[in-house]
């Protein structure tokens, strides 16, 4: 009986679960420290050492390639800002300089129009109230247009006024409705015989890139091409805005408008 006591004795010991063994190489713990420990690390303001960042020199500090446009478009703004404003204060003193003038010239007497009149001498007198006499050559009228009034379609009537002394000047007459673009249809806008013209002497128009050309032969004119439109008629490159029966506040609108 005790050889059996004996392996059993051996079979128990070796089902027996060894007991954790206890590990000797345990991982260090951190190590805390405090903020107050820190804070003591940190100069204080009343050392005689401690420099702020406001004292301290300026840094440069590059900006990386991503901000470039940005930068290049806050640089324009303000340079764009001087420009429109030094062009806008151009314009108003344009603006009255051009008020100024054309009063000054609207309130004298209109002066008798010279036989022969210099082209280059008319910018000196832009503006300037006129009076001539002579007949209006109607088989040589010119519509320009077409012109907006009112929301109406029209044409401006230019003709030429014949002068005693034998030269020709040209008239801008005024707007006509297009249904009456046909002169026989308005008798009473082609007066006969010897006639006074008051108006304002204007110089030549200036055509934009917007405006088509004019074609003489078909009897179009989109713009008063003062130069070609006196070619045709034998006339001097001379332009009189005709104003007479017009208040001063009438024509003051009707020139500016122009």
């Amino acid at each position: 009986m005790n050889v059996p006591n004996t392996v059993l004795r051996s079979l128990r010991l070796s089902k027996q679960i060894p007991r954790c063994t206890r590990f000797t190489n345990a991982p260090p713990r951190r190590q805390f420290t405090s903020s107050i420990f820190r804070r003591k690390q940190q100069p204080s303001a009343d050392d005689p050492e401690f420099v702020s960042i406001l004292d301290g020199p300026p840094k440069l500090v590059r900006v990386g390639k991503r901000h470039g446009p940005g930068l290049i478009i806050l640089a324009i703004i303000p340079i764009t800002a001087f420009i429109l404003g030094t062009w806008q204060v151009q314009r108003l003193g344009w603006k009255s300089e051009l008020i100024a003038k054309f009063e000054d010239r609207l309130i004298r007497d209109p002066l008798p129009l010279p036989p022969t009149i210099d082209p280059d001498a008319i910018h000196d007198f832009d503006y300037r109230r006129v009076v001539a006499k002579g007949h209006f050559r109607h088989d040589q009228e010119m519509l320009i247009g077409p012109r907006m009034r009112d929301g109406t379609d029209g044409y401006m009537v230019v003709t030429p006024l014949e002068r005693e002394n034998g030269t020709t000047i040209l008239v801008n007459r005024g707007w006509i409705d297009k249904k009456h673009r046909d002169k026989r249809t308005r008798p009473d806008g082609l007066p006969t015989g010897e006639v006074t013209v008051e108006g304002l002497l204007r110089e030549p128009w200036k055509k934009n890139m917007f405006t088509p050309e004019n074609q003489p032969e078909k009897g179009m004119f989109y713009f008063p091409d003062v130069k070609q439109m006196a070619a045709l008629t034998g006339s001097q490159p001379v332009w009189v805005e005709a104003t007479m029966g017009m208040s001063i506040i009438i024509i003051f609108h009707f020139v500016m408008s122009c």
